[in-house]
């Protein structure tokens, strides 16, 4: 059983360094002392972060996305900054964030911009203004 715990918690913090090039510092303390909940996540995470080449239905611009507005809608603006910025690496543009966020809070309410989404656009901006020669 060991061997099954040890690969799934490979998968994950592959899928991890494949999307965001390291571990997230709260998913390696999961790892370290709850190892088989991280091997749990990391095979459901592995599962859903494949691009279409590797059979995902969705492609990664679209799956980043997905998650920067759940992140948004909960509150977690630092997976929101996260995942917006892997969205923007793959082709995101700042006005199909905006346009994400603005349904966001159609649903969640003011406050999901003002807790999060706010946060978010502006992170990304500043993130293109900084890759522009």
């Amino acid at each position: 059983m060991a061997d099954i715990t040890e690969d799934a918690i490979q998968q994950g913090v592959e899928s991890f360094m494949a999307t965001f090039g390291r571990l997230p510092p709260n998913f390696a303390l999961m790892a370290e002392h709850a190892p088989g909940a991280f091997a749990g996540y990391g095979l459901t995470r592995s599962y859903v972060m494949r691009d279409r080449d590797e059979g995902g239905a969705l492609d990664l611009k679209t799956k980043e996305l997905i998650f920067a507005l759940l992140d948004t809608l909960v509150g977690q603006t630092t997976g929101a900054r996260n995942h917006a910025t892997a969205a923007m690496k793959l082709g995101l543009s700042l006005p199909e964030l905006a346009e994400g966020l603005v349904q966001v809070m159609m649903v969640g309410g003011i406050t999901t911009w003002n807790v999060s989404g706010a946060d978010v656009l502006r992170h990304c901006i500043d993130l293109q203004k900084t890759a522009q020669p």
